[in-house]
């Protein structure tokens, strides 16, 4: 903000006509007691009045005003000065201003600081403001503190400016808020309330700005109830600066409303401010737009955004080129965003040269956004630089993005320390990612914990784990929980040993049986088939078999020579046998004996002594032995 500030708040041209009665008893002094002075808001709409006037009224009005000055009326003086300063005739204005001050008039003195400030004459300007100020003029109080401020003499400046506001000048009041804010003080607040009480516009704005920050700052405590009043009480202000058009204020609103759900009026805010030339609205309102599914009228504002020099505008319009796979457009977007000092842009440039196998520009767009501080750009140019065989390199960058909140960078270095077998280090860099939710960490915490046998540990690891979306966790938290079961109870005297309701751990298998987690499916197949499924059973095993397991694929034989299907059963124990599954060696040769083919029998029983394990292989070495008695006989 100028030294000056809006000019009109310092010419009083709203009091002259009241003055009028007050001249005659005051000749050669001033008026102390002179009626209070209008603030600037005031002032400067009784101005807009005054140029709505004909241009006749206007003459006629100035030559009253020169008429009577020249007959010696002060008031006439001091307005005629006014008017003429306001017109930017400071020649003809001084000596009015000059003969209406020597005559005791305040106002005049004030408008005299305004055209000797103007003119460069900073001190007198002051002398006059000081004349004026202790008269009893708020204006001129509020513009000389000001002036101090300006020249760095803070103490005076905050005498003069509350001098201003306790008179109740709302641009006294600001600047007083202004300049305690500025030094952190607690009193701050309670000027800009009383200047945006007063109407002064950026009071209102800013006094909603620091509503919302102190709410922000108050709700970091659990369970502070005041900061959803704040909230509400700068969202009053935000909106009554917005009405008055303020723009950032419309911003600052419809960010609020978007952050509690109001996406409509949110959206009338942002487009409101946009209209008015804000780009960080025009920006927001692009992606509310994206978000509602409307990407065409996103890139409007976007691109209306990113003209005007919004780097995060310009971010998002490379990111939708890109996904549209216009990939030169989007590198040119991205490089505007980086000129706009959006780091973002640099990032997401670097990973477009990565997918295009542009490993040396992808390094040196990654370097950029990690210096300016992108923590996962920091942690992507450690991935680079380990992947070409630079741990050493790598390190103080997934260091310097774990320290600065990365949970993917956390990982990696626990990952790094246990490749050096640095199973201390490493851990500790699983239990930092794991505790931020990062569901890899967390299973490689509960490893941990199983190897040295603390399982009620593990489960809880396990299962934050599998609750983000780790297979193999779901799979292992199966496996810890089907090992606490207690055997089933051997089923009473004619009943059929069949549970209907599924356990824990079958849950737990089948979500990862889901996920394509293949020992998941044969457990789950099996505990399926304990329950009587059979049809499910069935299904687990053939995804299993199908996936190329061969215990899924002997299950599923099994069941299938129950069923009647013994053909079929043969092409699935063939297929685990030939992949190593002892058993079905060992089946595929007593169906061969059965069927009287002896030779074939013979290879199968071969087959099953050689997989195993010991116990099949005790069984097919005694099959073989019977065999070649039987065709040597």
């Amino acid at each position: 903000m100028s030294f000056m500030g809006d000019r009109t708040t310092l010419l009083e041209t709203g009091r002259f006509a009241q003055r009028r009665t007050d001249v005659g008893s005051g000749v050669g002094t001033l008026h102390p007691a002179a009626p209070a002075e209008s603030a600037g808001p005031t002032e400067s709409t009784e101005i807009m009045d005054q140029a709505e006037q004909s241009e006749v009224e206007r003459v006629e009005a100035e030559a009253r005003h020169r008429a009577a000055a020249e007959a010696g009326d002060a008031a006439a003086a001091s307005a005629l000065g006014a008017l003429l300063l306001r017109r930017g005739d400071l020649d003809g204005a001084e000596p009015h201003l000059r003969s209406a001050t020597a005559q005791g008039d305040r106002a005049a003195a004030n408008n005299l600081g305004v055209l000797l400030h103007q003119r460069g004459y900073g001190e007198e300007a002051a002398g006059w403001w000081r004349v004026a100020a202790v008269a009893g003029s708020a204006s001129a109080a509020h513009a000389l503190g000001k002036y101090f401020r300006e020249r760095g003499d803070e103490p005076a400046a905050e005498y003069w400016l509350r001098q201003s506001a306790e008179q109740g000048h709302a641009s006294g009041a600001y600047a007083l808020a202004d300049l305690l804010e500025h030094r952190s003080d607690v009193g701050a607040e309670r000027w800009l309330r009383a200047a945006a009480e007063r109407g002064h516009r950026e009071g209102v704005y800013r006094l909603a700005l620091a509503l919302e920050r102190r709410a922000r700052e108050r709700a970091r405590p659990a369970g502070d109830t005041a900061g959803p009043a704040l909230i509400e009480d700068a969202v009053r202000w935000y909106r009554e600066a917005a009405a008055r058009g303020h723009r950032r204020a419309a911003l600052h609103l419809g960010a609020l409303l978007e952050r509690r759900g109001e996406l409509k009026e949110a959206g009338r805010w942002y487009l409101s401010s946009a209209k008015d030339g804000e780009p960080k609205a025009a920006s927001a309102l692009g992606f509310l737009l994206r978000d509602a599914g409307d990407e065409e009228s996103a890139a409007v504002w976007w691109l209306r955004a990113a003209q005007e020099g919004d780097g995060s505008a310009a971010n998002a319009l490379g990111a939708l080129h890109a996904a549209r796979g216009e990939q030169q457009t989007a590198e040119r977007w991205y490089r505007r965003a980086m000129d706009a000092g959006e780091v973002n842009g640099a990032y997401n440039l670097a990973l477009l040269c990565a997918a295009q196998d542009r490993d040396a520009q992808a390094e040196q767009w990654y370097r950029r956004a990690a210096y300016a501080g992108h923590r996962e750009a920091a942690n992507a140019l450690a991935v680079l630089l380990l992947q070409a065989g630079d741990p050493i390199g790598a390190e103080p960058w997934f260091s310097k993005a774990a320290e600065a909140g990365s949970v993917d960078a956390a990982f990696n270095l626990g990952i790094l320390y246990a490749s050096r077998d640095d199973d201390g280090s490493a851990l500790k860099w699983y239990e930092r990612a794991a505790a931020a939710g990062h569901a890899e960490a967390a299973l490689q915490v509960a490893i941990a914990c199983l190897r040295d046998g603390d399982e009620r540990t593990a489960e809880r690891h396990l299962r934050v784990s599998a609750g983000g979306g780790s297979v193999e966790a779901a799979y292992r938290l199966a496996m810890l929980l089907d090992a606490r079961r207690p055997p089933a109870a051997p089923p009473a005297l004619g009943e059929a040993q069949l549970r209907t309701e599924k356990t824990e751990c079958e849950l737990w298998y089948e979500r990862a049986a889901e996920q394509g987690h293949v020992r998941a499916q044969v457990r789950a197949g099996m505990l399926a088939a304990r329950r009587g499924d059979t049809e499910a059973a069935a299904r687990w095993y053939r995804e299993a078999a199908q996936a190329g397991s061969r215990s899924g694929a002997f299950n599923l034989g099994l069941l299938l020579v129950r069923e009647g299907s013994e053909a079929e059963a043969v092409q699935w124990w063939t297929r685990a046998a030939q992949a190593g599954h002892g058993r079905a060696a060992l089946r595929l040769g007593l169906l061969a004996a059965r069927g009287g083919e002896l030779p074939r029998a013979q290879r199968w029983c071969a087959k099953a002594v050689e997989l195993g394990p010991a116990e099949v292989a005790e069984r097919a070495a005694k099959l073989l032995d019977a065999l070649q008695q039987e065709l040597t006989a």
